[in-house]
């Protein structure tokens, strides 16, 4: 089965924290021996915004962990990510929400690997959980 990476997992790779540097190499390198890996096209642009980070910096990363990076996001991904970010205000709007907002790209990501029937593998089950209760998810 393919899985698709959010960005979160592959920031953690950069972390200070050894130990979620390390946890994350594993959840990596274990994606890798069920199948293929893939990201977003979302996620390509999250990572190249990074503090540092350049578009060949990001390619090569993704090339060298043998990520591929989709950059075809369909209308029935627009369409289940525009649904379950609409879903989302609609609870925060609701239950007055302070916490983290989310944005668009989020969604994307998530709908991204609903629709294509990919597993997703990321450090963020609680926003996932929410949106796409029928996602398959892997967290670091």
């Amino acid at each position: 089965m393919t899985t698709a990476i959010d960005t979160n997992v592959m920031v953690a790779l950069w972390a200070d924290d050894a130990a979620l540097s390390s946890a994350t190499e594993r959840a990596l390198e274990t994606a890798f021996r069920r199948g293929s890996m893939v990201v977003a096209a979302p996620v390509f642009g999250e990572l190249v915004a990074a503090p540092g980070r350049t578009e060949d910096f990001v390619s090569s990363l993704l090339e060298e962990n043998g990520i591929v990076i989709d950059w075809n996001l369909d209308e029935a991904i627009w369409r289940a990510a525009g649904r379950a970010f609409q879903a989302y205000a609609e609870r925060r709007r609701q239950q007055s929400d302070h916490g983290t907002r989310r944005i668009l790209a989020d969604f994307l990501i998530g709908a991204h690997a609903q629709t294509r029937g990919y597993r997703l593998l990321t450090l963020d089950e609680r926003l996932y959980r929410a949106a796409f209760p029928e996602l398959k998810i892997e967290t670091v």
